[in-house]
């Protein structure tokens, strides 16, 4: 075979490993090559300028896998840097990048037992694992999603799917039939996901379906606001399908009390959907795993292993507590699993996604979890929130600073105070994007609930187990001068 043509051979077959290791080889180099350039957590160029640097590299045609990867690399944000700290957004482990290189080369997909063998026994092993780290019991099924997003999807899914099943009249009304039955309503925190109205729109309920509940100071969801929305909602005829509750919102790590949650969904008959997505990590974590408490009494639960997991992403899982409540998702396709087949025991988990082909991202999941163990995992939790807590504290210290309130998870919001407070959201909003325009720190921003100016926030999400407490000292004091240029025009 030519040099010009190996990099075309298959990888996963006779020679993939040969064929593979040159093309690694290069990658790595060009891996390193991009990250010196570079030279921080992100590259210091506008989009535009980013944009006309990649179509200079883009154009011409021909074998360009170093090239483009040094490209990419030159031009990503970096989570490995103790400097980006913005989203959810982790470092990947290498031995769940390197298992994830094995599920490439190998290509499985998840459809049929006859494309997947050994993938679909791991993932079934994988997430009755997981269901027991939940607190389900045998019961429980699940799947691997891309996320959050596709798990808050099947949750709401499911649960319209069983208001379905128990009344015509929710039958009727989401057909559009004249005087149809109750209008269905779904409940969440003003700080859940924004995924939730997005689900419930995809669900033909619209997104005004949700019903969004009041928030304590530390966005988590009032108990009391929730009961007397839901009374409020019963007394106007109206079908509660599901309590969506968060555990760790986007923003502050926080975690809706879990058990008033399940106690108010089972008195008024809704399905109890908690999107632990960033939260579910705390499972890992003997310290944090009791802010989890009652998750256990959840209809379907979303965890993401792409965030307090370090896994590379694709990781989702979506869990439910009882498999029966699956049946809406049920699929037979003659093609990929039919009857006699799974009669003689080749068994498939067609039935149990929203997706057809699908990758094996379990098998990184399991590999972590073998390497490192919960106990491993769990250590690599507590850093980031010990590095959560000493930030706290450095914010609160600092003159310039402010911190909104102390961290649940291993994120926590605050602000440059300038001498004007008019200008806060202002300055606050222009030094992120300074930061940015310059290379040197990638900082969330977000905005709290509520009306009118001051509601601007900087972020920092914690996912650097290997980041130091001096580290983040460097981090604020970059802020923090960058609010002052800010603030003086410069």
């Amino acid at each position: 075979m030519s040099d010009a043509t190996k990099g075309w051979a298959l990888s996963g077959g006779v020679g993939g490993a040969a064929a593979l290791e040159p093309l690694l080889r290069e990658v790595l180099a060009a891996l390193a090559e991009g990250a010196r350039r570079r030279g921080g957590p992100l590259p210091a160029r506008t989009p535009q300028e980013l944009a006309a640097e990649v179509a200079r590299v883009f154009a011409p045609e021909g074998e360009r896998l170093g090239a483009l990867t040094e490209l990419l690399a030159y031009g990503s944000a970096d989570p490995a840097d103790p400097f980006c700290a913005a989203h959810l957004h982790c470092p990947p482990l290498a031995v769940a990048v390197a298992a994830d290189l094995a599920v490439s080369a190998l290509n499985p997909s998840l459809d049929s037992w006859d494309q997947a063998p050994a993938a679909t026994a791991l993932e079934t092993a994988l997430l009755a694992e997981l269901a027991r780290m939940v607190g389900f019991g045998a019961a429980a099924a699940g799947v691997l999603t891309l996320g959050g997003t596709e798990s808050n999807l099947m949750g709401l899914m499911l649960a319209r799917d069983l208001a379905v099943g128990r009344s015509a009249g929710v039958r009727a009304e989401l057909s559009g039939l004249p005087g149809g039955g109750p209008r269905l309503r779904i409940f969440a925190s003003e700080a859940a996901h924004f995924s939730t109205r997005r689900a419930a729109a995809l669900l033909g309920l619209g997104e005004d379906a949700v019903v969004a509940v009041p928030v304590d100071r530390e966005l988590r969801m009032e108990a009391g606001a929730l009961a007397g929305a839901l009374r409020a909602s019963a007394g106007r005829g109206e079908l509660p399908v599901a309590v969506v509750a968060t555990a760790g919102t986007t923003d502050t790590g926080a975690i809706d009390p879990l058990r008033a949650c399940a106690s108010l969904a089972a008195e008024h008959g809704a399905w109890l959907h908690v999107d632990a997505a960033y939260g579910g990590g705390a499972l890992l974590s003997d310290r944090l795993a009791p802010l989890l408490d009652g998750l256990a009494l959840a209809d379907s639960v979303s965890l993401d292993w792409h965030k307090l997991g370090w896994q590379p992403a694709a990781a989702g899982v979506f869990l439910v507590r009882r498999a029966e409540t699956y049946a809406s998702l049920a699929r037979r396709a003659v093609y990929l699993n039919p009857a006699d087949d799974e009669e003689a025991g080749y068994p498939s988990l067609l039935g149990l996604s929203l997706r057809t082909t699908r990758r094996a991202d379990a098998f990184k999941i399991l590999v972590t979890l073998r390497t490192l163990g919960r106990s491993g995992l769990g250590r690599l939790v507590d850093a980031c929130h010990d590095l959560a807590r000493y930030g706290a504290a450095a914010v609160r210290a600092h003159r310039r600073l402010e911190l909104h309130a102390d961290p649940v998870l291993t994120a926590f919001l605050f602000r440059y105070v300038p001498a004007d407070p008019a200008r806060s959201d202002e300055v606050n909003a222009g030094l992120r994007r300074r930061l940015l325009r310059e290379g040197r720190a990638v900082v969330g921003r977000t905005e709290l609930p509520g009306t009118g100016p001051g509601r601007v926030r900087l972020k920092l999400t914690l996912l650097n187990p290997h980041a130091r407490p001096g580290d983040l000292d460097r981090l604020l004091a970059v802020v923090a001068a960058a609010g002052q240029a800010e603030e003086s025009g410069l």
